[in-house]
């Protein structure tokens, strides 16, 4: 089966010590975001977990406990965006991000991490020209270390509205303007571009419109077939294979205006300060009135079949 780790939050970031914990338990503890006492409570053991998918803005605080991943498949996407502390406060200085990025390249390989420029916005500071020339300098510098990148335009989420009023949502004229150049960009330097839950709109100028995080995406990376059970994307207009995240909303202290997964910012440091790097939940402990299922979990590797 596969584990994924940041639909919610940024567990690499804020929560390493904590995952590490967890790695060495053997399991994991998740409440159930809209029925908090419905804990789904999963193995983490790579007898039945096969891959495990990341998504940071900041790899670097888990280096130290890569030596607990060794045993399990991994797939990392790392985001590295052109916006300054007025929009990521939290956020480390994107040159120190790009070495971080070739340094997970250096020792998962390139098809098991990819880089993510994303959500797209467009303001008088973060002008299209703005983003063309961050994107390809950003580019070159990952030439080599991926083979794939991801963009999105931002979504008018209503805690994005709440939290960031005077953004705009991108006009179809300038979303094809950037995406075609971006295309061209990412081509040039062995990327092939994925739009994020953009429909086929890029198609035609060589995106790669299928879904950003398939299962072959996986299988590419641990080298070895998947039969999976059939499931239903995240959105209607997503392809992904994204299930199982362990966890919680309101909790990256990233604090990135455009985020779609926290609350205002007060409510995502109390809600952090919650936090036990012992617990098996990553937001506070065991409850009274906790309903625990422990997920049926199996290995979904093809024994016959490998792709090397």
């Amino acid at each position: 089966m596969i584990i994924n780790t940041g639909q919610r939050t940024d567990i690499p970031a804020f929560y390493a010590e904590w995952f590490a914990n967890r790695l060495k338990e053997g399991f994991v503890c998740v409440r159930n975001p809209y029925n908090p006492n419905q804990v789904s409570r999963y193995r983490l053991d790579p007898s039945v977990v096969d891959v495990i998918g990341f998504c940071t803005k900041n790899p670097a605080p888990m280096f130290p406990f890569m030596e607990l991943l060794k045993s399990y498949g991994q797939y990392w996407f790392v985001s590295i965006t052109p916006y300054g502390k007025d929009i990521e406060p939290n956020v480390p200085d994107k040159h120190l991000l790009i070495e971080h990025f070739k340094h997970l390249s250096m020792q998962l390989g390139v098809n098991s991490i990819g880089w993510r420029y994303d959500p797209i916005f467009l303001s008088e500071r973060y002008s299209k020209d703005y983003h063309l020339k961050a994107f390809e300098q950003i580019a070159t510098a990952l030439e080599g270390y991926t083979k794939t990148v991801v963009i999105s335009f931002v979504d008018l989420y209503p805690k994005v509205k709440r939290n960031f009023p005077e953004l705009q949502a991108l006009e179809k004229e300038d979303r094809l303007l950037l995406g075609k150049s971006m295309i061209e960009i990412a081509h040039a330097h062995g990327m092939a571009l994925k739009p994020c839950a953009e429909g086929d709109e890029l198609a035609e100028y060589g995106a790669d419109c299928g879904g950003c995080m398939l299962i072959s995406d996986y299988e590419k990376a641990i080298g070895k077939r998947l039969h999976v059970p059939k499931k239903k994307g995240a959105r209607a207009d997503c392809a992904c294979y994204l299930s199982c995240d362990i966890g919680a909303y309101n909790s990256c202290k990233h604090l990135c205006k455009y985020c779609y997964a926290n609350a205002e910012p007060s409510t995502v440091m109390k809600q952090s300060r919650l936090h036990d790097p012992k617990s098996p939940f990553l937001i506070g402990n065991y409850e009274k009135n906790d309903s625990i299922h422990d997920v049926p979990q199996q290995s979904w590797v093809d024994g016959q079949m490998s792709l090397f």
